[in-house]
């Protein structure tokens, strides 16, 4: 089977915090009566595989396509420890998620196994008023401290607060402590692990068990960067021309995150010969490959992902388009 572009059927994960809002904001189908936080739409992890809802590689699991393509679905990308190099979800945050921070080199070191670093980047679709995230820790916070305050339950006090508005990126490195607020829903881009250090949960009892959740404070403290909270990588650059506006999100050594605005009626070559990943948040348009006997349709909600060796491709918008696109350094 040569490249072809791909969509995923979604993971749905049920999550205390979630809510409805993928459905009315991306057209995502959810479950009936479901309590949805998290949309998986591109996963290789070990109990996660997402699956090829149509075209040629229809029921073909990610990992499968990783062995099968090789180097024409990842060009000169990297797999991230034998696994495909990011993790691709949208997140509705109906309460505010734990205080929390993902495994740093260090940690993914010494534990091994699905313990990875987890650096990823939230891209903000929708933000009631007032709604926030937690983003680092104020200055002077140390170790001591911050573990008095997780045990007498101030410690979002020591968070920084960052009023957030749609269309924001922020970037989040492992060992950074954070917390999506509640009222806020968001494209997530990451690497591939789904290890999570809970620090804080708000004193939340989980009605399904009628227990706080668990919290994995030790671990969590032993990866938080403290000191200097100063985050690189958000500098925004903005490209333009007639049928498309491109805006630089994120740069990091994980991924890179970009803006991009295409005009409805553009026809002409896709020109990568790199690994790329559309999160389609806006619009409607085709992508006709196989010298124009094949054609992949998308839309709001879609995550669309073009392999490296994806050949004599075209892309064609069907209305004004929105997504975000994710590439991977070379």
């Amino acid at each position: 089977m040569k490249p072809c572009p791909l969509v995923f059927t979604p993971i749905f994960k049920p999550r205390i915090w979630g809510g409805r809002r993928l459905e009315s904001l991306l057209g995502k189908s959810l479950p009936p009566d479901a309590v949805i936080g998290e949309s998986w739409e591109v996963a290789d992890l070990e109990d996660d595989q997402t699956v090829v809802s149509r075209g040629p590689a229809a029921g073909k699991t990610l990992g499968e396509l990783v062995r099968l393509w090789g180097r024409d679905l990842l060009g000169a990308a990297s797999l991230f420890e034998g696994r495909f190099p990011l993790l691709i979800k949208y997140l509705d945050a109906c309460q505010d998620l734990s205080v929390q921070v993902h495994p740093d080199a260090a940690m993914a070191q010494r534990q091994g196994g699905s313990v990875r670093v987890k650096n990823e980047a939230w891209y903000v679709l929708a933000a009631e008023p007032d709604s926030c995230i937690y983003r680092g820790l104020h200055a002077g916070v140390t170790e001591e401290s911050f573990r008095r305050a997780i045990a007498d339950g101030t410690c979002a006090e020591l968070l920084t607060r960052i009023p957030v508005r749609v269309g924001e990126c922020y970037y989040l490195p492992s060992g950074t402590v954070h917390a999506l607020g509640a009222g806020v829903v968001v494209a997530e881009v990451q690497t591939p692990s789904d290890v999570t250090y809970r620090l804080f949960d708000w004193n939340r009892v989980d009605a399904a068990t009628g227990q706080p959740r668990a919290l994995h404070v030790d671990d969590g403290l032993a990866c938080i960067h403290f000191g200097d909270q100063r985050i690189a990588g958000e500098e925004r650059t903005h490209v333009a021309s007639v049928w498309t506006t491109v805006t630089r999100l994120v740069t990091s050594p994980s991924f890179i995150v970009e803006r991009v605005r295409m005009i409805d009626g553009y026809d002409g070559d896709i020109p990568y010969a790199q690994l790329v990943i559309w999160m389609v948040l806006e619009g409607a348009g085709e992508v006709t490959f196989a010298d124009g006997r094949e054609r992949l349709t998308f839309g709001r909600g879609d995550t669309v992902v073009l392999p490296a060796g994806l050949a004599d491709s075209r892309l064609k918008t069907l209305a004004d388009c929105l997504w975000l696109e994710i590439t991977l350094p070379q």
